[in-house]
Order: C-alpha cells, then sequence, then structure tokens
C-alpha cells in the first residue's frame, strides 16, 4: 500500500506517584514543551496538552506505527529524567504506574482540546458556600 491515512486521536492521562501535587506552576510549562517534544521526535502529533500539580492530559494524532505503551513509557522515563535534571522540585518525583488512554473520532477533537486546555477549572475544588448556598 503506497500511502497510508488514518485518524487517531488518543486522549493519555497519567499521575504524579502517591497523586502527590509535585507539578508546580512555576516549571509545568517547560515540563509540557519537553514532552511535546518528545512526542514530536516520535513523529506523533501534539494536539493539547495541560494538567494540574498532580496529574496531567494530553491529546496526540497517532499515526498506526506507533506503539502507545513504548510512547507513554518513554514520556515518563524522559520527562522524569528531565525534572530530576533540572531540580525542578526537593521531594523525590516520579510518575505513577499505568495511565489511561481514551480514542476519539475527529468531530470530538473540539470537545476533548477545550476539556484539556480547562483543566485547571474543571478540577477547581468548589467553596462550601459556591457548594451549598
Amino acid at each position: 500500500m503506497p500511502n497510508t491515512y488514518t485518524q487517531i486521536y488518543i486522549q493519555i492521562v497519567f499521575a504524579v506517584k502517591g497523586r502527590n501535587s509535585l507539578i508546580h506552576h512555576s516549571w509545568e510549562e517547560q515540563l509540557y514543551k519537553y514532552i511535546t517534544g518528545i512526542v514530536q521526535n516520535k513523529e506523533q502529533k501534539m494536539l493539547a496538552i495541560n494538567g494540574l500539580p498532580d496529574h496531567i492530559h494530553f491529546l496526540i494524532g497517532m499515526k498506526p506505527d506507533c506503539t502507545l505503551s513504548d510512547l507513554v513509557r518513554e514520556i515518563k522515563k524522559s520527562s522524569n529524567a528531565f525534572i530530576k535534571e533540572n531540580k525542578f522540585t526537593k521531594l523525590r518525583f516520579q510518575w505513577q504506574e499505568g495511565f489511561g488512554a481514551f480514542s476519539y473520532s475527529h468531530s470530538q477533537l473540539d470537545d476533548v482540546v477545550g476539556y484539556i486546555m480547562n483543566q485547571k477549572q474543571h478540577h477547581k475544588k468548589k467553596t462550601f458556600k459556591e457548594e451549598y448556598l
């Protein structure tokens, strides 16, 4: 087959070990750029990335020759080393085992990108007053 055309869109979610809130806002953008670089170097397309201090979400367009588990393993391994080398945290940083992966159709991309880019608002905890009054 001389030409291959695919539309494979995967949202990947993984957390800091123990769901510890170790990703600080002062360096999260550097982390996201680093992870984007890994995805691009593996010839995949980063569509959105964002998260919270204890976990991240990203959406990629995948080529069929990429193995998802290998890609995630490389992202975790390399980004873990990046965090340690840059001494972003004095605490021991490590990603939790495993990850979530969810597939989407092309027609769902805008909604998924919006969901990822609004992670902080989505997870914002309501105060007692907002919740009950």
